[in-house]
């Protein structure tokens, strides 16, 4: 995970946060006030300043005014880059699945180093061909269909094989995905702070 620079805190520690500008959509797009932003070095900085504290709010950090981000889905977005690898929102390659799920919309879930990211849906079908039945054969429609419908207590019979690692495939509701890892998708200002 980038580390943010917290240096201008030690000179302003004071400067309220900003909550409701910033967002992350779910493809790892940023959104200022509704627009998708598109200058290259506002991005790149957006990148290089992205973190979240210990309650699992996610924000960057603007010299000494932490801008809280509101999350569409999952706090990381990885995609295929060019070289056919997974990198995240923000550039960095994925070091390695640790995990997976898929939602009862079909969104596939991976768990990386950096925490629970969702796979941009424009690559869906290039993994699509990693989830494996229990045999190892190709997961067919019925097989991911049955995955999309998630039982409590019960296990999805897939698997997501990718680059040499193979991980289970857990079935799991898109309402339980921040509280199951941990992350807050609307940060709000506690009841002592300002809303800026």
């Amino acid at each position: 995970m980038p580390t943010p620079d917290l240096s201008a805190l030690l000179r302003w520690p004071n400067v309220p946060a900003c909550y409701g500008w910033l967002a992350l959509d779910r493809r790892g797009r940023w959104r200022l006030r509704g627009e998708t932003l598109t200058h290259a070095g506002l991005i790149a900085f957006l990148d290089r300043q992205y973190g979240c504290d210990q309650d699992g709010n996610h924000f960057v950090q603007n010299g000494p005014q932490r801008v809280y981000v509101e999350l569409e889905y999952t706090p990381w977005v990885v995609r295929l880059g060019a070289t056919g690898e997974l990198e995240t929102h923000v550039g960095t390659p994925v070091d390695g699945i640790r995990g997976a799920a898929i939602d009862e919309q079909g969104n596939l879930l991976l768990e990386i180093p950096e925490g629970i990211a969702l796979l941009c849906d424009h690559d869906l079908p290039a993994l699509h061909g990693c989830l494996l039945l229990e045999n190892g054969m190709p997961a067919d429609e019925a097989s991911v269909l049955a995955a999309m419908r998630p039982v409590d207590g019960q296990a999805s019979p897939l698997t997501l094989s990718w680059r040499g690692t193979r991980v289970p495939v857990r079935s799991l509701r898109r309402a339980d995905v921040a509280r199951r890892y941990g992350f807050v998708a609307s940060p709000q200002p506690a009841a002592t702070e300002e809303r800026h």
